[in-house]
């Protein structure tokens, strides 16, 4: 058995953390060691993201800078795995040389093979064949986050045909995940101390729908929903005209489900949407969110927007900015539009200049920031129950159910509690991404804010 040390980089999205914490496990158990600290390693796998040029270009350099270690003797081999490597395929292996294998998306199951091979070859190992995505054995996967919480894919690719999107080329077409293995990797979780699951897909509505022939969300979570040892159910990410009202009455009415929305429209002018191939427009989109908080008052709403797509005129991004303040959302995001190479969009006449995407992004955030305000607003004197991750400078840090990881708001409050433990906290203050309070019958005096807080790292832009 062999005992070679391997150095895992992740880059890009949550998919990727999952793919990582699947090929770490299935090398551990075929006994490689992991060590992503180390600053030797016999293997070195860097984990490629693909989606934006910024991306392409981040993931370039972190393939250069491992082989450069491997020039330097600290590590024996580099494999280039995942998203960049599947979609750029040879143009990559002369943009970024020198690396043992190039490995396409979809393999985690047989990476223990895939580092054997690259370790007694002389010869470079090349897959890039089509995605076929092989499910890692649920046992195997290994945890690399906090322990109460964690991401649990339900499905592969997409078969969407946005004219800006990249993902299908590479990840391929939608694959779910049978039923029972997410069920059997959420016990798993939970028997490992995960508290809050996050499923992910790159349209999560359409779960099920190749395996069962028709659309399984609903039922997934009513199965989700009865696993011992989770108490939250959050789901990412949904596609607008595939939002049913069979998924609203499930999430509505099942308690572990987190009543939370992350739904991205990317706009909401007719024509706009038209050039980008997404379904209906703004007054149906206003029509659904309407439906979604009759059924769920509390519910948190989250969504991203591009703005500058090509043929965005004034008047189309005043539609979106009308569309903003009726919608009252709570969180958004955006990106200012990159045109990225093999889609459709990339060659559409009336390419919106930088300088006005510019501005518009920043006129969109500002706005969005005094929607954000009234939304939080709205919550001091309410409370809320809080996942504990982590205590600072005097200050305990968490999030709600309105709170996905990583990309929305935190819960700052006063308390006795511990990471990882799920509080009550009364909302006494709100700042537009987050909230500040103190616990729940913890003994301390509820009062606002009076000393600074200092984060660590930078929040993540809404």
């Amino acid at each position: 058995m062999s005992a070679a040390n391997v150095k895992i980089v992740t880059l890009g999205c949550a998919k990727n953390d999952v793919d990582s914490e699947e090929i770490a496990g299935v090398l551990m158990k075929s006994g490689y060691t992991i060590d992503g600290l180390s600053k030797n390693s016999d293997v070195t796998v860097i984990n490629t993201c693909g989606f934006l040029e910024a991306s392409k270009q981040e993931s370039i350099e972190a393939i250069k800078q491992a082989i450069r270690d491997k020039e330097a003797g600290l590590t024996s081999k580099v494999i280039v795995a995942g998203c960049l490597a599947q979609r750029m395929g040879a143009e990559l292996m002369s943009l970024a040389p020198g690396a043992d294998a190039y490995i396409g998306v979809g393999q985690m199951g047989r990476f223990d093979e895939i580092v054997k091979s690259t370790l007694t070859s002389q010869e470079r190992v090349v897959d890039l064949s089509p995605p076929h995505h092989r499910w890692a054995d649920v046992e195997t996967r290994a945890r690399s986050g906090k322990p109460w919480s964690a991401y649990l894919k339900v499905s592969e690719g997409c078969d969407h045909k946005c004219t800006f999107c990249t993902i299908p080329s590479f990840r391929g077409k939608h694959d779910s995940k049978p039923i029972e293995r997410v069920l059997a990797e959420a016990k798993h979780l939970a028997r490992m101390g995960t508290r809050e699951i996050n499923l992910i897909a790159q349209d999560v509505t359409q779960y099920g729908y190749d395996l069962y022939k028709e659309f399984t969300l609903p039922r997934l979570l009513r199965e989700l929903n009865g696993v011992d040892g989770l108490d939250w159910i959050r789901i990412l990410y949904f596609y607008p005209n595939r939002l049913t009202d069979e998924v609203i009455e499930a999430m509505a009415t099942l308690p572990k489900v987190a009543k939370y929305i992350d739904i991205p429209l990317q706009h909401a002018h007719p024509e706009t949407l038209k050039r980008m191939r997404r379904p209906w427009d703004g007054e149906r989109y206003l029509k659904l969110l309407e439906k979604v908080r009759n059924a769920m008052p509390d519910v948190a709403i989250r969504t991203t927007f591009i703005v500058g797509f090509p043929g965005e005129n004034d008047a189309e991004f005043e539609y979106l900015m009308e569309f903003m303040n009726e919608a009252n959302l709570d969180r958004v995001g955006a990106f200012v539009y990159s045109p990225e190479p093999g889609t459709p969009s990339a060659t559409m006449p009336d390419q919106v200049p930088d300088s006005v995407k510019q501005e518009r992004f920043d006129e969109l955030m500002t706005l969005q920031q005094e929607i954000s305000q009234d939304v939080n607003n709205s919550w001091i004197g309410r409370e809320l129950d809080v996942l504990v991750e982590d205590a600072r400078d005097g200050w305990l840090i968490g999030r709600s159910h309105r709170d996905a990881p990583d990309i929305d708001g935190l819960v700052i409050f006063k308390g006795t509690a511990k990471p990882g433990d799920m509080v009550r906290v009364e909302i006494n203050e709100a700042e537009p991404y987050d909230l500040f309070g103190v616990e729940k019958d913890s003994g301390i005096k509820a009062k606002k804010r009076l000393e600074p807080l200092r984060l660590a790292a930078p929040r993540a832009p809404q």
